[in-house]
């Protein structure tokens, strides 16, 4: 991914939640195969899911399918080639797992990375589009890894919906029409303003159609071998190639892809209010969202919904939030995290 991007997707299905009740779970049985909903971005991603509910797949199978599409026609917020997190419910168990995909840094990363020839630290934007912003994609092996252990269907059968999209094209959405010449610094990139351009020379707008074939043959490979159709061989050396143009090239290597492993972990939980609410552990931006919910548990948002004093409330949680993720949070490879801290009730109530 060029930048943190961030994708939301909630499948509540019979083995998928975001939120298990401290109430104690029913006795009855499992909702059947033709029960369950999708939530996604985009509605064409939202169907694709929901066309494998409707086939017998899992949540997981789901996410498959979800996310293959929104790496197509939410480019700018999703994409095959970035890292995800999913946290998986189990109601038969009551586990919480999480499934780690983030992108890692080349094995030839130092402190330096992000410093110019003087030793300063590079300007923000000549950073994020240089070679060296993009870490070695993981979504797909997470996905992967997932559906190997919680998948119903063949692998191979949950990439229909992306690659019939991508070769007879699908309607670009208001959202990324107006991503597509919004004022953001991958907008004007050369590979984003050449995709994004009409054969007239016209910059793509809302319910134009858009075809990548490119993007159809990919998933056709990925559906027949899995990660290794983008952590080996042509795409990834395609990847490496594109990384190591431009003034500032990454250092990324054919190594440091066919190296890469998705992790697994028990999710980090913590009670708000009536609810045990999960999220990946760090690296993860999770244990910040939790700390901001153990925040706002201390004031009296609820009685504000949708007004200036609830917004102002939400917004100053998230501000010391913020504050304490960019100084204490970071991959815990490599630093110590101080999760139970941050999510501690008298520190909460500190800094409410």
């Amino acid at each position: 991914m060029s930048q943190f991007k961030r994708l939301s997707i909630v499948l509540l299905a019979s083995l998928a939640s975001a939120c298990a009740s401290l109430k104690p779970a029913p006795s009855a049985p499992a909702p059947s195969v033709g029960s369950g909903m999708v939530a996604a971005a985009n509605p064409l991603a939202v169907e694709a899911g929901v066309n494998v509910l409707r086939r017998g797949g899992s949540a997981v199978d789901a996410a498959v399918a979800v996310q293959a599409v929104l790496g197509l026609v939410e480019p700018q917020s999703s994409g095959l080639g970035g890292g995800a997190f999913m946290t998986y419910y189990d109601a038969k168990t009551r586990k919480v797992t999480a499934y780690d995909g983030r992108e890692t840094a080349p094995a030839a990363a130092t402190d330096a990375l992000f410093l110019d020839e003087t030793g300063k630290p590079l300007p923000f934007v000549t950073a994020l589009m240089s070679g060296r912003s993009s870490g070695v994609p993981g979504a797909v092996a997470m996905l992967s890894l997932a559906q190997s252990q919680h998948g119903k269907l063949a692998w191979n059968s949950l990439f229909g919906d992306a690659e019939k999209l991508a070769d007879d094209g699908f309607t670009v959405s208001p959202r990324l029409a107006r991503m597509i010449v919004g004022r953001f610094p991958q907008a004007s990139a050369p590979d984003a303003v050449a995709y994004f351009t009409n054969p007239d020379g016209t910059r793509m707008k809302a319910g134009d159609t858009l075809k990548n074939p490119a993007y159809a043959a990919t998933v056709r490979k990925i559906a027949a071998e899995g990660p290794k159709a983008i952590l080996e061989g042509p795409v990834a050396a395609a990847i490496v190639t594109r990384l190591q143009q431009g003034e500032r090239p990454g250092a990324m290597t054919l190594a440091d892809l066919a190296a890469y492993r998705p992790k697994v972990t028990p999710a980090t939980c913590r009670p708000f209010r009536v609810y045990v609410v999960c999220t990946p552990p760090a690296p993860s931006g999770g244990p910040a969202v939790l700390e901001g919910l153990a925040i706002l548990e201390h004031t009296d948002i609820a009685a504000h919904p949708n007004d200036t004093q609830g917004w102002y409330l939400f917004s100053q949680a998230s501000r010391l939030m913020y504050a304490d993720r960019d100084r204490y949070m970071g991959d815990p490879d490599f630093v110590d995290v101080p999760t139970a801290g941050l999510l501690n009730s008298a520190y909460a109530a500190g800094r409410a």
